[in-house]
């Protein structure tokens, strides 16, 4: 009896201890899950865990030590190639400024011309104004001035009449008011054109500046000038039944000054002075029809009356 005792009484002891063995080993086990310091606190714990990750956080990439800002501004980009001249090789730099310099001494001597052009008379284009001139004209014509006299107090009206060879012999017409025809097409009219306003009006000029006192033409200039004058005169001769055709044309000008006005005490001689140029001969280049090829045929030298 006693010994059958005392062997329960061992075999209780050592199902104890190997009770004990194994929740040592158990509690062993956690305390390594738990990052070796036995703290449950280093362990994701689940929902807790997730409840306390803010939104920037969630956010944020992995393996990121910070969230990134979003105000802060964005990075410079990179420096590109060089541009412009800066971009070409040396020899093509060297090329560009000397067609840089050149362009720029062109546009000084330019504008210093034009600049003398306009400007009233003085000691320089006095002593080379035929040089300025070779350079403004034709191309460069200014029809200004830098500082204008006083403005026209006159009305200047071009007339012309035509002797017209037909059935009946030739005859001489009578004055024919050019400058009239264009003031009465432009009055009234709300949109004038350049024509009507500025043709005729320029032409004389043209024709005036171009001449001397005895009618005599200053070179090329003054010939181009008697051609346009005689182009214009038979497109308006042409509107007209003259009963024959024309053979020569004259032209006059009547200068009437402007009266001054009520409230001056100036007194001014309204009365009309007229001026009468030489005949010209008329060809078919200066008849509308034949005017497109007077180019190819030249002009003629002189075929006024004092070139006769």
């Amino acid at each position: 009896m006693d010994s059958y005792g005392d062997g329960g009484v061992e075999e209780d002891a050592g199902e104890a201890a190997t009770s004990e063995d194994s929740g040592a080993g158990e509690d062993s086990g956690a305390t390594g899950d738990g990052g070796g310091t036995g703290d449950p606190a280093g362990e994701d714990t689940g929902p807790a865990r997730r409840d306390a990750l803010t939104p920037e956080d969630e956010r944020a990439p992995q393996g990121s030590s910070a969230p990134q800002d979003e105000n802060a501004p964005p990075a410079a980009p990179p420096a590109g190639p060089p541009a412009g001249i800066a971009a070409l090789s040396l020899p093509y730099q060297v090329v560009a400024a000397v067609a840089l310099a050149v362009l720029g001494v062109f546009a000084c001597v330019h504008l210093g011309m034009v600049f003398l052009h306009v400007a009233p008379s003085n000691t320089l284009t006095k002593q080379h104004g035929e040089a300025v001139d070779d350079w403004i004209y034709p191309e460069f014509e200014q029809n200004w001035k830098l500082f204008a006299p006083n403005p026209l107090q006159q009305n200047i009206a071009v007339q012309v009449r035509a002797q017209v060879s037909g059935a009946g012999g030739r005859r001489t017409t009578g004055w024919i008011d050019l400058s009239g025809q264009d003031a009465a097409q432009i009055r009234g009219s709300l949109l004038p054109s350049h024509t009507e306003q500025n043709e005729l009006r320029r032409a004389w000029d043209f024709y005036l500046n171009s001449h001397t006192d005895d009618h005599r033409p200053n070179g090329l200039r003054g010939e181009l000038s008697e051609s346009y004058m005689r182009r214009i005169v038979m497109l308006r001769l042409d509107e007209r039944e003259l009963g024959g055709t024309v053979q020569r044309v004259q032209l006059r000008s009547v200068t009437r000054p402007i009266p001054s006005p009520s409230w001056s005490g100036e007194k001014t001689d309204t009365a009309p002075v007229f001026r009468t140029y030489p005949w010209w001969r008329i060809t078919d280049p200066d008849r509308p029809a034949g005017a497109a090829g007077a180019e190819a045929r030249g002009l003629a030298p002189n075929r006024t009356e004092a070139g006769r």
